[in-house]
């Protein structure tokens, strides 16, 4: 069975990408869904009704499945090498992990609330919770690639500093398309 690791370790980052590509999608989806709520009749319905069909078929065909089938080969992966539990690095990825798994059953909630036409959130807000998959992403894979604990609190410095960056880049966004609705 330890010559299939590879191959489970290949499928395993190929169902990452795109789990990761439907979880960044998602928020611009509701961005576009939120944003659209408020224009006028009938583009109102037009364009919501197709966001919301994007949306629904971007979930069910591309991100849940994507993160099954990300659990399942991670889990081969850890049948055919239990020592990947030992290892510290390992702690604070599944750690990541499970708060990855949070944000993806929040989005699905979102997503739902959505659909019901139950605007609860602003489009700035998504964009917002758009950057939460980003910080995650950038925290699994350093901790993937490097292996090492010892430098966490210097990651954790990195992370803070990419979030913050991200926020001000929303910042400007908001302030460009405050002066200029249409770019």
């Amino acid at each position: 069975m330890g010559e299939y690791y590879l191959y489970f370790k290949s499928l395993h980052i190929i169902f990452v990408v795109t789990w990761f590509a439907g979880l960044f999608y998602m928020p611009r989806l509701f961005v576009y869904q939120i944003e659209a709520s408020e224009k006028s009749s009938p583009e109102k319905e037009i364009l919501g009704k197709q966001l919301g069909l994007m949306a629904h078929r971007l979930w069910k065909i591309i991100t849940a499945p994507s993160m099954a089938l990300t659990v399942i080969f991670g889990g081969l992966m850890f049948y055919i090498n239990p020592a990947l539990f030992r290892a510290p690095w390992m702690h604070i990825k599944l750690a990541f992990i499970a708060l990855l798994f949070l944000y993806h059953w929040k989005t699905w909630r979102i997503h739902r609330g959505l659909q019901e036409k139950m605007y609860r959130y602003s489009s700035r807000q998504m964009r917002l919770w758009n950057e939460g998959a980003t910080l995650i992403l950038f925290a699994v894979v350093f901790l993937a690639v490097t292996k090492s604990t010892t430098n966490w609190l210097l990651g954790l410095g990195g992370l803070i500093g990419l979030a913050v960056l991200l926020m001000l880049g929303i910042k400007l966004y908001k302030k460009i398309q405050d002066k200029n609705p249409n770019a």
